[in-house]
């Protein structure tokens, strides 16, 4: 007899049968239907494909005009997103939002492109132009150029939407997108994907730079990518990560050495006076941005990204407040972050963000607190 449900699928159990049913969503087959693909004759790759006709990448992208905001995928559950990929342009005039179960705010809220861990993409960088920036790990995984590929599985009972949002005030963008899901029952244990986005620019000296917060009741914290801006020439990474659990007043539960360690370096990510970036499947500090050049020396004042994610976690983890992270740098640093977590079932409405949409260019100063549960 066949129980398996397709769910957490990896090499161990490939093998194994189940009675899940694989769907996609992309610009050639908007709903996901079975035989529904290719059937567009209208689209952004019509005039390309005038000699081919239809069934011949007639639509292959969305072009979203400037201040809009496009559902990408309207799902009937039960099922489960299990990847999606993004290529077109990729910057901060998208934000990505993600809905479980009809709430009105969504769960994940988030610059497109600091979703994966690529906080210092600029707006116009797109298409083959350079620089390139490549994430090797097995939750998050950028791709030459700019191919933005995500693999958390993401189970929802009811109904899951996706929508993305084009915050410029004149400019229409293109985005090519590919979301895979599968129909299936959902256990009861599985708990809700949650990502929150903060920015601060300037962190002013000695102050603490909040990475998530407002997180109440059961669940587990999977991971983090962090863009950190210097406006100095000292070294800026001395702060501890810190975990506030489960009512822990002056002190944290857990707290770690600096931020280099948090993402799995040390001493400075130093080799011979040079910054060295790495990308593994779990951690990595994946991109580097020198004032003077690639080649500068490590007393520069640089721009940084990093990432980590957690392929464990503790089956009851309350965070409320977590204050994790301080600049030790003298002056000025602009750190932004994008945190994701699971928590169980209930989900309640989130806090709302000081104002819904506060920016100055490109720059994100506003959060909001989705990460909450019953």
């Amino acid at each position: 007899m066949n129980n398996s449900n397709g769910l957490g699928l990896g090499p161990h159990n490939l093998s194994w049968l189940s009675g899940a049913q694989s769907r996609s969503i992309s610009a050639e087959n908007p709903t996901g239907g079975k035989g529904q693909g290719g059937m567009a004759t209208e689209g952004t790759g019509a005039w390309c494909a005038r000699d081919l006709g239809q069934g011949w990448k007639v639509s292959p992208s969305l072009s979203i005009p400037a201040g809009e905001t496009v559902t990408l995928a309207d799902i009937a559950g039960p099922g489960a997103l299990q990847s999606f990929w993004f290529g077109g342009y990729v910057g901060r005039d998208f934000v990505l939002r993600i809905y479980w179960e009809g709430q009105e705010q969504p769960s994940v809220e988030c610059p497109l492109a600091d979703f994966f861990a690529l906080p210092w993409v600029v707006r116009g960088e797109e298409g083959t132009r350079g620089p390139l920036v490549q994430v090797n790990s097995l939750m998050v995984s950028v791709n030459p150029n700019r191919g933005l590929n995500c693999f958390w599985e993401m189970p929802f009972r009811e109904c899951c939407r996706i929508t993305l949002e084009n915050l410029h005030p004149a400019d229409a963008r293109t985005i090519y997108f590919q979301i895979n899901y599968a129909l299936t029952d959902v256990p009861d244990q599985c708990a809700y994907f949650h990502a929150q986005f903060r920015r601060v620019n300037p962190l002013p000296y000695g102050e603490v730079y909040t990475i998530l917060d407002g997180v109440q009741g059961q669940g587990q914290y999977v991971g983090t990518a962090m863009g950190w801006g210097v406006n100095n020439s000292g070294w800026w990474g001395e702060g501890e990560i810190k975990f506030y659990l489960d009512g822990d007043g002056e002190f944290p539960t857990l707290c770690g050495t600096g931020t280099e360690d948090y993402f799995g370096g040390a001493y400075d990510w130093e080799v011979d006076g040079q910054y060295v970036p790495y990308s593994t499947p779990y951690l990595g500090m994946h991109q580097v941005l020198r004032p003077d050049g690639p080649t500068a020396p490590s007393t520069a004042t640089p721009c940084t990204a990093g990432m980590s994610w957690t392929p464990f976690g503790s089956p009851k983890t309350c965070a409320s407040p977590s204050r994790p992270w301080a600049g030790a740098a003298r002056g000025a640093t602009c750190p932004a972050s994008t945190t994701s977590a699971r928590s169980p079932s209930g989900i309640r409405p989130c806090p709302p963000p000081p104002s819904p949409r506060c920016r100055t260019g490109t720059a994100w100063k506003w959060f909001r607190g989705v990460l909450s549960s019953r």
